[in-house]
């Protein structure tokens, strides 16, 4: 068994890599690392089904390691290092990184969902209208001085963007057909998005994936309810903006192509998707969740 500590030095503040993890996991008892950067490619191609990869980055980071340890098997522990860090929350890790480390070198294994767009592995979310913004929107010194609030800091900026009426869509969801306008489209594969922002009753080893629509409303109306869904870790209720669905599949025609981000990052531009989980298919470290 090896153990892998691959650092994105571009995720988060750039405080989190190499540099702060390593000393960490040795005094963990974790002496024999393999450090890469993020960037190179060797790493991947020379895993095997017994190894331990330690990914210090964000979502985005996390889902490229995610994507090379499912497709040879080897297990994958995060250390977060980004942003938003939603997938850290779906497996319960503790936010202390001494404690972290200690809990890495125990390797608590449990398995959990991944979803797919098409060939595109995706862990926490995929999103389609608004919620690309802080991806394609809010710069790296915003996200830098916010951290996770940078989410709803780009809302006020949908009506300069002439975003506030949205986008027809057909939704196809399991047995369940709707069409109308949408102002977002977040398809979850885990419970947390957009910078900890909760689903309810929604996990990550459930074998389904969250849906949740939003209807075009005022942008301040919108940011109240992102607040409020915030700190209750619930929609509002009597809030016919925001829609939920847990469908095990989900097909989505748009009539014009949209931009597509998947775990923070963009694809491209799409006029349909189809997505689908994949249940129990990575081998990840957990916490006491």
């Amino acid at each position: 068994m090896r153990h892998w500590l691959i650092a994105n030095t571009r995720a988060g503040n750039g405080s989190r890599g190499a540099g702060f993890w390593k000393p960490r996991l040795e005094r963990a008892g974790i002496t024999s690392l393999q450090v890469r950067d993020l960037a190179e490619d060797d790493w991947e191609t020379t895993l095997s089904a017994d190894d331990i990869v330690l990914v210090a980055g964000g979502d985005g980071s996390v889902n490229r390691a995610a994507r090379a340890c499912h497709a040879c098997g080897a297990i994958l522990g995060v250390l977060p290092s980004g942003t938003a860090n939603d997938f850290a929350r779906n497996l319960g890790l503790p936010e202390d990184p001494d404690a972290l480390c200690e809990l890495v070198a125990r390797a608590p294994i449990a398995r959990v969902d991944v979803g797919w767009l098409d060939d595109q592995l995706f862990l926490n979310v995929v999103h389609v209208g608004l919620g690309t913004l802080p991806a394609t929107q809010a710069s790296p010194r915003l996200k830098r001085w916010l951290g996770r609030f940078s989410y709803a800091a780009v809302l006020p900026q949908l009506r300069r963007l002439g975003l506030m009426r949205g986008f027809q869509a057909r939704l196809e969801i399991d047995h369940e057909i709707l069409e109308e306008r949408w102002l977002s489209l977040a398809i979850a594969s885990g419970a947390f998005f957009g910078g900890g922002s909760k689903v309810p009753g929604a996990c990550a080893r459930d074998g389904h994936l969250t849906l949740v629509v939003v209807r075009p409303r005022p942008w301040w109306r919108l940011l109240w309810t992102f607040m409020v869904t915030r700190l209750l870790g619930h929609t509002p209720q009597d809030d016919d903006s925001v829609l939920v669905r847990r469908p095990s599949t989900c097909r989505i025609a748009m009539h014009h192509g949209h931009r597509v981000t998947a775990d923070g990052e963009s694809l491209g531009h799409f006029r349909e998707l189809t997505l689908r989980v994949e249940p129990a298919a990575l081998r990840v470290i957990v916490g006491p969740c």
